[in-house]
């Protein structure tokens, strides 16, 4: 359950209303501070629809990160907009796969996208030199420095979920009953 309270759009004053467009519990929770919830969703709303990198990239690397952290909102959300932008069945279970050191068949920008959200979520805190070579081969400044930005903001996603402790709605159960997140 919530820490704190989900909020309705007749919560709301006139002007905050448009942040609950997508009522998801996150957004729900977020609007308890509207001007927090407002500066979160321009820097995602830039992720999903500004950046110039792949969607199906951007989706890997989120749900690297949902996967690493173990957060069941990030990975039953993500795993739905991933198949929305292009990630397949054999996309996530190569995603475990690469979690796991097993080999996986992706490509090398796939894995190297994958080993940065890794690098960037671990103890690290930092894409290697190594992984930001073979980033460097494939993308562009632009896509390098948006993808570190889509990184870097769902890892404070996945740290504002837990701590909030948001539920995940009935709607997303079945993503987490097909592909079950490890034991911590």
């Amino acid at each position: 359950m919530a820490r704190v309270p989900y909020r309705e759009k007749t919560d709301l004053k006139p002007d905050d209303r448009d942040l609950l467009a997508r009522p998801i519990t996150l957004f729900k929770a977020l609007v308890n501070s509207p001007g927090g919830a407002r500066a979160f969703s321009g820097l995602g709303g830039y992720i999903r629809y500004g950046s110039k990198l792949d969607p199906r990239l951007r989706e890997l690397a989120i749900l690297q990160v949902g996967y690493m952290t173990r957060a069941p909102y990030e990975w039953s959300h993500h795993i739905k907009l991933g198949y929305e932008f292009g990630v397949t069945d054999a996309d996530i279970a190569a995603l475990i796969a690469e979690s796991e050191g097993r080999p996986s068949g992706l490509s090398d920008l796939d894995r190297a996208v994958l080993r940065a959200a890794r690098e960037m979520t671990g103890p690290a805190l930092a894409i290697s030199d190594e992984t930001f070579a073979v980033l460097r081969g494939s993308l562009d400044n632009e896509r390098i420095v948006d993808l570190t930005l889509t990184i870097g903001f769902y890892n404070a996603v996945v740290r504002v979920l837990g701590t909030l402790q948001i539920d995940v709605e009935p709607d997303y159960q079945a993503y987490l009953d097909r592909y079950p997140l490890p034991a911590a």
